[in-house]
């Protein structure tokens, strides 16, 4: 059985499943963006098949979202560069996280948004008044909130 695609839907929503609904490639956009490369650095971050890994990245790269740049010859290995259409989708990886915060974290915030620079916390939100002080999406990212586990801190460290 085929399944059903959803780019001809005229929600964008819908459209959107279509490029990123399979929660591995959401997880791979979130590692990239964090800075993430190499196949190996996402399956050790991920703990994921090397078959589920590879037709991820490749459907990723067949949408647009990395970009696939060989940095050996002998042997052929690639690094997955994110493209524009991937840091656009940081809003969402952002939207993701508040909402995580706010309803599925008990224990605490374990990873907070903020401002790059300087360091200021962040909320999402939507503003039509133009005294709202609103930041571009690359001064935008994550730090390790009150909550967050060694492993978490050290995941965080580099970003």
């Amino acid at each position: 059985m085929q399944r059903k695609t959803l780019l001809p839907s005229e929600c964008p929503i819908a459209r959107g499943l279509e490029q990123v609904g399979e929660w591995w490639s959401i997880l791979l956009m979130r590692d990239a963006l964090q800075g993430l490369k190499r196949f190996d650095e996402f399956a050790r971050s991920l703990d994921i098949a090397p078959s589920m890994l590879t037709r991820r990245l490749n459907s990723l790269v067949d949408a647009g979202m990395l970009q696939k740049v060989p940095y050996s010859q002998r042997p052929l290995r690639y690094e997955y560069i994110p493209t524009d259409k991937v840091k656009d989708f940081l809003v969402v990886l952002m939207a993701f996280v508040s909402w995580g915060n706010k309803h599925l974290a008990p224990e605490g915030e374990s990873v907070q948004m903020v401002d790059r620079d300087s360091g200021q916390r962040l909320q999402l939100s939507f503003t039509t008044t133009p005294e709202v002080q609103s930041l571009p999406l690359d001064r935008c990212t994550v730090r390790p909130g009150p909550a967050a586990s060694a492993a978490m801190r050290d995941r965080l460290h580099n970003i």
